[in-house]
């Protein structure tokens, strides 16, 4: 679509605020809508190489790592990631940088005349935007991180040249199914015939292989197609045709980063026909590699540490992840999970390591307020807990309550995470310092 196009809202807010409420559900997976509004877009398949990336937890980390190395490589790359923290423009990367407020309107504009009577969902919109936005820019690689599913993810429209499955575990059930084997079988649906598909641990459902093989595919394993293996403070990485040796340690921090990174590695040497890349390239994109709230360290006094972990394996992850960064001091916690969640869950790996918690409320349609949180994970919280209405009120009890010696983690959702950093960016501002040792 070219030329003029009715504007509906000026404003990214007004216009996310619309998207928000369209569809009359807020997930609603299904690809014919999406298809059918993208063939009206005008949306043809990308020239460059497309990489999928799909899987219960880990994605946005792989993407990251595979966007830093190929930039470091001198590619150029768009990077398409869900949900964000604290601005919608985390959604979309080009070239390294956020798209503006004007370039997602444009597309929001040109989706909205393309889509008829047509209702799309807050995630479709998204979808449809970034695939708008890169073609109209000379890429050399698509980077595309899937929503929650897989066989009917929005992103599903786009057929990959690799697809990456990070990991598979029970979330997003009440959509994907009860058991990991339903949910490999929704993610596994990003495989394409003819082209390859990396797992990130060997670990996998049945399905996910059964789901290879009735494509004729053969999958790339860790520890069988390609092998890592760490050091102190490097590592080294091989496949049949390619050995990086002496590789700094991801600046990812967290035990699951190394994995990631191999599997991100193992995504390049299978694109390395259309898109050669130095050995040299991989090390400086593994120590540039920057991903906000994953086991992300503010140090300081108290120290803080969030990450968006939200399903039972990623607290299980989170929790490892604690104990090998032991504090000297107490841990306090800031916890607020959203109403589909298994609240108990997200909490018991943590139970052990944490001396105070504070549940947060969260608003919205999937919101949950602190007493509910309080009562899901009853009686584990019934002692050594607070209650706030909200994030911020929940960062200053921390803080409040914590020592110089004590740390701080916040966790449980995007939606958690995102106004905590919100928060702590305008509680370090000079003002509000000033403010503070004023009163």
């Amino acid at each position: 679509m070219r030329g003029c196009v009715s504007m509906r809202f000026r404003t990214l807010e007004e216009w996310l605020r619309w998207q928000d409420s369209l569809h009359p559900r807020s997930i609603d997976l299904g690809l014919e809508r999406v298809s059918g509004v993208a063939e009206d877009l005008g949306l043809a398949p990308f020239k460059c190489p497309v990489v999928t990336v799909g899987g219960t937890n880990g994605k946005g980390s792989c993407v990251a790592l595979l966007e830093a190395m190929l930039v470091s490589g001198g590619y150029r790359v768009g990077s398409f990631t869900s949900p964000h923290l604290v601005r919608y423009n985390e959604r979309i990367r080009i070239g390294g940088r956020l798209v503006t407020d004007d370039e997602l309107i444009d597309a929001f504009a040109r989706i909205d005349g393309a889509r008829g009577e047509r209702s799309l969902t807050f995630f479709e919109f998204n979808t449809l935007a970034a695939l708008y936005l890169f073609q109209r820019e000379a890429l050399d690689a698509v980077l595309l991180e899937v929503g929650l599913g897989g066989r009917l993810d929005a992103v599903n429209i786009v057929d990959a040249d690799v697809a990456l499955l990070t990991s598979v575990a029970l979330d997003h059930c009440e959509w994907l199914g009860y058991t990991v084997e339903e949910i490999g079988r929704e993610k596994a649906g990003i495989i394409r015939a003819g082209h390859p598909a990396v797992l990130g641990s060997a670990a996998m459902p049945k399905s996910v292989f059964a789901a290879a093989h009735a494509l004729g595919v053969r999958l790339k394993i860790p520890g069988v197609d390609f092998h890592f293996r760490s050091a102190a403070d490097h590592w080294e990485w091989a496949d049949h045709d390619w050995r990086l040796r002496d590789l700094p340690l991801p600046a990812l921090a967290g035990e699951r980063q190394l994995a990631n990174a191999a599997a991100a590695i193992a995504v390049l040497s299978a694109l390395r026909g259309r898109l050669p890349i130095e050995s040299d390239a991989i090390a400086p994109g593994l120590r540039d590699v920057r991903l906000r709230g994953r086991f992300e360290v503010v140090p300081g006094e108290p120290q803080w540490i969030l990450d968006v972990a939200h399903n039972p394996e990623a607290a299980e992850l989170l929790a490892a992840n604690l104990r090998a960064l032991p504090a000297s001091g107490r841990t306090v916690a800031v916890v607020a999970v959203l109403k589909d969640k298994d609240a108990a869950a997200l909490i018991a790996p943590l139970l052990p390591l944490v001396d105070l918690w504070i549940a947060a409320g969260t608003s919205g349609p999937r919101g949950m307020s602190a007493a509910e949180l309080r009562a899901r994970a009853a009686p584990r919280l019934d002692h050594h807990c607070r209650e706030a209405a909200d994030i911020a009120e929940a960062c200053q009890i921390a803080r409040a309550e914590a020592s110089a010696a004590d740390r701080i983690v916040v966790y449980g959702s995007f939606q958690t995470v995102g106004p905590a950093l919100e928060w702590l960016e305008r509680e370090s501002s000079p003002s509000a310092i000033l403010a503070r040792r004023g009163s």
